[in-house]
């Protein structure tokens, strides 16, 4: 008995004295590791690293910018069988323990010693939120002793619910994505409150592994480690016996699904991107700030694709350049051509594809095109495809596949029709894959094969923008064929010769400067001699001919060079571009010369299009701008776009002259805020008169001169002028009614002819049209009011004077100072000539 007690009371002491050591050591290291620990407070004020979003001005996303994918959400938000599947995975007690859990430990301990692994874990949810957002992934003991500390005051400074909260949106869930959330886009596409049973399970298996455990890269341990968790669910109450049946049994459903753009705008978004860098630095990637632009997506879209058009329509009608490469025998016949076609990059919509037999019998080429397949490319696809020669000159017209296209080329193709009835291969064939291109080769299943169009990348290039006139908002800009094919964006960063789309600046100048769309000028040879020049510059028309007296009037609707060099000579070079300045239109790349005249300066299409907008709106100034608003990550305001007011006089007062919001001469941002800075007041820069006549005189380029293509709109409010410059290096067309103005340009990145019969008609035009025919359907006309000051007057069109009774005569406008001189009685010449000849015989010689 004695000895029975003597050895309870050594066990007893060795246990007190292993207790107080362990207290010890503990408190040791509590006190010498509590001072390092970060304060539980700072959890309340962590960003979680949520991606940059860019919208359009209708909430459809254009892009996002960030390696993380997240969407930060609230507890409320989670379905509780939801937060169930987590807790059966992770931690079943969490609603019971302190921050750690000695139970879950102790089972953690027994499940390593019976089966090897680790299933349900020994870390607390708290614990993995002390982990993931304060400490390293070191496995030392000191981290996971601060990871305890950590959890214990955690659990004391938080509720449950909001610790919960705190772990769903930060775990990482493989596939970029962190958090409940994002997961449950990336795998099913759905918001979390629409997954499955077995859908919620599947998530809740991932935070142990994400790469083990991923329904995409080890679909069968997932659907192991998602069974396990049902089954855990079930043990513990969370599900019925029978939801537990139905949930195993349902086939794995994940996909990868890859954030989509609504709005094909790359252009935009690295703009956007750009500037919110140079707003916000490197945060801007991380603290969750959306974007909303001035874009329409609508508009957008149809500015994408009406460049993207009109590119690869002049493409085709310079020839077929051959195929891009070539593969030999040995390659097409290795059975490997799935492989070897990703080495060739998809552009856009242009997909590569490998001719692999050419039957001329059949009129039709067989190919295997990148991430589809096998395919059919029809002769009728390939007959654009006379064989390259120069800009100016092709091949004969093909008359047979074989006469286009070799077994082995490497070419590009457009997919125009899928299988009609595809196998369940073929469907999960083209699904999208993280690159947004469809997915693994597959055959096409039986029915009708993959039928493509022979193609190629264009080799112009171009640029469109359309600014909202009395506003500058950019209603749509695309700065290239393809963003991915080259990151330059020819809108903001080309300078190019403007060529004849400068004309209307220098006949604004001239109206400003006292003539009228009835002055006379001599459209003939002219000479000039230049020291500079090895030879005398003789500038001709694009017509090579001369047509004598002219109204200026007729000469911009026709684009007469000589008459336009010989108006420039007599406002004079200087006060021209004195005048250029007024409206904000930048000099320094102006040639001091009379070739200026002609746009032999430097603009690039942003400059032009923003001139452009000066005169659309009534002559105003426009500051074009393309971001209408940011938020933060909790959808608070922090930059809106300022209201625009358009000035007439006494600007810089607190009365100026402006009307109330629904004038003429207001006009407001969709969205006001307290937030909105002061408004941007835009004053005044041309006579509201001139501008005006000018507009009439631009209405008759559509009507009757070189932009007749534009009357395919069936509008009346439509003015512009065509532009092309020497050997057709550059060729325009800018366009406007009285609200919007857009500018198209078309080009070699390095400049080169583009074609002796390639004009501004030609190229841009068509371009143009396209757009505008989505950016104005339903609109009503647009028309500047007409201002007082304004007359009609029945003249002479020969001599720009009065018409007599009963002579033949039009109606011009003219500002009232500047009207011809009522016609005296007597006012005939013996020849039947009308007035004093001498001003006209100035302007003729």
């Amino acid at each position: 008995m004695s000895h029975l007690l003597r050895t309870s009371r050594l066990f007893a002491w060795l246990f007190l004295t292993g207790l107080s050591a362990s207290i010890i050591v503990g408190s040791g290291f509590y006190l010498y590791l509590r001072p390092g620990l970060p304060p539980v407070e700072q959890l309340l004020d962590i960003k979680l690293q949520t991606p940059l979003r860019v919208y359009s001005k209708d909430n459809r996303l254009i892009a996002e910018f960030g390696e993380k994918r997240r969407a930060p959400i609230t507890i409320e938000q989670i379905p509780t069988i939801q937060l169930q599947a987590f807790m059966a995975a992770e931690d079943s007690r969490f609603y019971e323990h302190f921050g750690v859990d000695i139970k879950g430990l102790a089972r953690a301990a027994i499940e390593l010693v019976t089966t090897g692994s680790i299933q349900s874990g020994g870390s607390t949810i708290t614990m993995q939120v002390a982990k993931n957002y304060f400490l390293s992934r070191d496995r030392t003991f000191i981290r996971k002793f601060n990871e305890i500390l950590l959890a214990v005051q955690i659990e004391r400074e938080l509720d449950k619910n909001r610790i919960l909260e705190l772990y769903l949106n930060k775990i990482y869930l493989g596939n970029r994505a962190y958090g409940i959330a994002a997961a449950a886009r990336v795998y099913y596409n759905k918001p979390v409150s629409e997954l499955s049973l077995a859908q919620m399970a599947m998530l809740a298996g991932l935070p142990k592994a994400p790469s083990a455990y991923n329904p995409l890269a080890n679909p069968q341990r997932a659907l192991i480690r998602r069974d396990w968790i049902l089954g855990r669910m079930k043990e513990l109450g969370f599900i019925s016996p029978d939801a537990y049946e139905l949930a195993v049994n349902a086939p794995l459903t994940a996909t990868y699904n890859a954030t989509e753009a609504e709005v094909d705008a790359d252009y935009v978004a690295e703009m956007a991107r750009a500037e919110m860098v140079r707003r916000f630095g490197e945060e801007a990637y991380t603290d969750g700030y959306t974007v909303t632009l001035t874009v329409d997506s609508k508009d957008q879209q149809a500015a994408t694709d009406a460049l993207r058009n009109g590119l690869e329509a002049y493409d085709r009608r310079h020839g077929f350049r051959g195929a891009v490469d070539q593969l030999d025998t040995e390659t097409l016949s290795s059975g490997n051509l799935s492989s070897i076609m990703l080495n060739y990059p998809r552009i856009e919509s242009l997909m590569p594809a490998v001719v692999t037999s050419v039957t001329d019998d059949k009129n039709e080429a067989l190919a295997h095109v990148r991430r589809f397949g096998p395919a059919v490319i029809p002769f009728e696809s390939m007959q654009w495809a006379s064989r390259y020669k120069t800009e100016n000159w092709t091949g004969p017209k093909p008359k047979k596949p074989s006469d286009v296209v070799s077994v082995g080329d490497v070419v590009y193709v457009r997919v125009d029709e899928l299988p009609q009835a595809p196998s369940a291969a073929t469907e999960s064939a083209t699904a999208p894959n993280e690159t947004g291109e469809p997915g693994n080769d597959s055959t096409p299943g039986i029915g009708q094969p993959t039928r493509v169009s022979l193609m190629q990348t264009p080799k112009a290039e171009g640029a469109l923008i359309s600014l909202e006139a009395k506003t500058g908002a950019i209603k749509a800009l695309a700065g290239g064929y393809s963003f991915r094919q080259s990151k330059y964006n020819r809108a903001m960063q080309a300078r190019r010769q403007p060529g004849s789309t400068f004309k209307p600046f220098l006949y604004l100048a001239a109206l400003e400067s006292g003539m009228t769309p009835a002055t006379i000028y001599n459209d003939a040879p002219i000479v000039f001699d230049d020291s500079q020049l090895e030879s005398s510059w003789r500038p001709e028309n694009s017509s090579g001919q001369f047509y004598g007296p002219t109204p200026l009037r007729e000469a911009l609707y026709r684009s007469r060079n000589l008459v336009s060099i010989r108006l420039l000579r007599d406002i004079g070079i200087s006060q021209t571009l004195d005048y250029l300045k007024q409206l904000k239109v930048p000099t320094e790349n102006m040639p001091r010369d009379l070739s200026l005249s002609l746009g032999s300066g430097q603009l690039s299409p942003m400059e032009l299009a923003r001139g452009l907008a000066v005169i659309a709106n009534g002559g105003y100034d426009v500051e074009p701008f393309l971001i209408q608003n940011i938020s933060d990550v909790n959808g608070e305001t922090i930059f809106q776009a300022p209201e625009v007011i358009l000035c007439n006089r006494n600007c810089n007062t607190s009365d100026e002259e402006t009307t109330n919001p629904d004038d003429e001469n207001r006009t407001s941002p969709a969205v006001t805020t307290e937030t909105t800075p002061e408004t941007r007041v835009m004053r005044r820069l041309a006579d509201e008169r001139s501008v005006y006549i000018l507009h009439s005189m631009l209405q008759d380029v559509v009507r009757r001169g070189t932009g007749r293509r534009a009357l395919a709109l069936g509008r009346d409010d439509i003015a512009g002028k065509t532009g092309t410059t020497n050997e057709q290096r550059d060729t325009w067309f800018v366009g406007f009614n009285h609200n919007l103005a857009t500018t198209v340009w078309v080009g070699f990145d390095q400049p080169a002819p583009l074609g002796r019969r390639e004009f501004g008609a030609s190229t841009a035009l068509p371009i143009w049209v396209d757009y505008m025919k989505v950016a104005l359907e339903g609109a009503p006309s647009a028309f500047m009011p007409r201002p007082n000051g304004i007359v009609n007057i029945r003249i002479n069109p020969e001599t720009g004077k009065r018409a007599r009774p009963g002579e033949q005569g039009v109606f011009e406008i003219f500002k009232e100072e500047d009207a011809p001189a009522p016609l005296a009685a007597d006012d005939t010449n013996p020849d039947g000539t009308h007035g004093n000849g001498d001003d006209l015989s100035r302007q003729i010689f």
